[in-house]
């Protein structure tokens, strides 16, 4: 890769739509310069989400990039989210063009 790409940790968060205002202000919170939300179906260990009714059974998924820093706390924001919702959040070190 290019060394003139930015770096960055890419952060994933599935979970329920309900969820969709908390998780924005974790981000507005941490300060992060921009997500990325869109609806998202599947099925894992709390069941098929495929989202045939508006506001009823469905997930969004959103993505941002931020710090190594800002992902730790994230990550930590999030844990206590999973004790009543449906919720998966992952990490990946990414090069890119984004600043």
């Amino acid at each position: 890769m290019s060394s003139s790409l930015a770096k960055g940790t890419l952060v994933t968060i599935i979970g329920e739509a309900v969820l969709q205002d908390r998780l924005i202000q974790l981000l507005t919170k941490l300060g992060v310069s921009g997500y990325t939300l869109i609806p998202a179906q599947g099925a894992g260990s709390h069941g098929r989400r495929m989202g045939d009714m508006a506001g009823y059974n469905t997930n969004i998924e959103i993505k941002t990039i931020v710090t190594s820093e800002a992902s730790n706390q994230l990550l930590e924001d999030l844990k206590p989210l999973q004790s009543n919702h449906a919720l998966i959040a992952f990490r990946q070190t990414v090069d890119g063009l984004f600043d």
